[in-house]
């Protein structure tokens, strides 16, 4: 098969892996003769200025595959043309396609074919061959195949810029409905404590990220940010990625509705508050029997919505932590409306607009020189009492595991859930 027939096949396939974030590349060595070599900052992002989006070589080394994944394109029982690129051969196009000007960095992925160090030695062989051979110091992202050694995982380390390894599913039990054949703690969740390891030694620059398949195993919202929080807390993740579920023909699920993206934007919406706002698990607020985040509002407007006697607060007289959980506060906002509060005062939405807040959003949760800015009870109408969120008199729903012989992450809840009075199994 020609190379441009197989990347036709590979690069197709490895859509359903999802990488757009911003990443720290490797620091180039000052020899010349070097292809790929970062600004002198180091930094590049996905998405630049201008909005243009950073170009990625996101590629599978094969499709040939032994898992039976249910939702996989690439399952093993599935009737799809099968090719493998060569180390040799993949190396050579992505150096064409870069000086070329059409990409700018590597996403490399694969299926599972024979054992997984034989196809993962070959991933590795070909970002050596970039390296070595050609020169290339610009951004890798390499995938990490569950059940890889660790040998192969530190090989690796000393290559890419970013490695992952995708969990798919937040628990064994939802694992077991999507990935029979993948055991979640022995061959991928050690794999993200090596890369853990590897990252704070400083070997992978960007750190590690892991993606989950949202809707297809029945998870819920809560269950997916809970195991975002530990994996945070408990391997070093830098990023969680969610992919809605998206059915695929000649496969088990592929009556199964898709899953709606508005999902998986109100996860990515949570999962930003989890990890850059300093949000806790406890102060997220789910919705109905089934414990997902409402989708009529954003998680952040949610949050004010279901503590109305926090609310409002004064822009002159919070605190940091106060002003970063009003809507239409940012962390840049935020910064500068503290810097301006140590010259002044503010007197008027138009300050806080020129700040950068976006005061349509802010203004029912304010007060500015004690005056409201606009009406709470506008936003609660037919809301407040459709909302939930943990507290002493609300705890936590119990819900399947999170991650077997792992520290639970939160208060032990009553017997029976508060919201429909059933009572879900848990295990820590």
């Amino acid at each position: 098969m020609e190379t441009l027939d197989k990347l036709a096949i590979l690069g197709g396939a490895a859509r359903y892996d999802v990488c757009a974030s911003s990443f720290s590349c490797r620091k180039a060595p000052s020899s010349t003769g070097r292809l790929g070599n970062p600004a002198a900052s180091g930094i590049c992002h996905s998405f630049l200025p201008d909005g243009r989006c950073v170009s990625l070589f996101r590629v599978l080394m094969t499709n040939a595959c032994e898992q039976d994944c249910a939702y996989c394109v690439n399952r093993r029982s599935r009737n799809t043309p099968r090719t493998s690129f060569q180390p040799e051969e993949l190396a050579r196009m992505f150096i064409e396609f870069y000086v070329r000007n059409y990409v700018e960095g590597l996403f490399l992925s694969s299926g599972v074919c024979g054992r997984a160090d034989a196809t993962m030695e070959k991933m590795v062989k070909t970002v050596e061959i970039l390296r070595a051979q050609y020169g290339y110091q610009g951004y890798v992202h390499l995938k990490i195949l569950p059940g890889a050694s660790r040998d192969l995982v530190e090989r690796g380390a000393d290559l890419a810029d970013r490695m992952s390894v995708n969990l798919e599913a937040p628990n064994r039990k939802r694992l077991a409905l999507l990935s029979p054949g993948k055991e979640m703690m022995e061959n991928i969740v050690e794999r993200m404590r090596w890369m853990n390891q590897l990252a704070v030694q400083g070997r992978i620059p960007s750190g590690q990220t892991t993606q989950f398949v949202v809707g297809p195993a029945g998870e819920t919202d809560f269950e997916l940010l809970r195991t975002v929080t530990w994996l945070y807390k408990n391997v070093g993740l830098r990023r969680a990625y969610f992919s809605a579920f998206i059915p695929v023909p000649d496969t088990p699920l592929e009556n199964q509705p898709p899953t709606p993206l508005l999902r998986e934007h109100r996860l990515y919406q949570a999962e930003f508050l989890l990890r850059t706002y300093g949000f806790s698990l406890e102060e997220l607020a789910f919705q109905g029997r089934d414990f997902n985040l409402p989708l009529d509002y954003d998680p952040k407007v949610v949050f004010a919505l279901a503590r109305p006697e926090r609310y409002p607060v004064e822009v002159n007289k919070a605190t940091k932590e106060e002003l970063l959980r009003v809507p239409g506060m940012g962390r840049r906002s935020v910064s500068r409306i503290l810097a301006l509060r140590r010259q002044g005062r503010i007197t008027d939405l138009q300050e806080l607009k020129n700040l950068g807040v976006v005061v349509k959003r802010a203004r029912p949760f304010i007060t500015i020189l004690g005056k409201a800015q606009g009406h709470l009870e506008t936003f609660l109408s037919g809301t407040q009492l459709s909302l939930w969120s943990p507290s002493r008199d609300h705890p936590l729903p119990r819900g399947p595991e999170i991650l077997p012989q792992s520290r639970p992450l939160i208060p032990a809840p009553s017997s029976r859930d508060r919201l429909g009075g059933r009572a879900l199994p848990i295990a820590v």
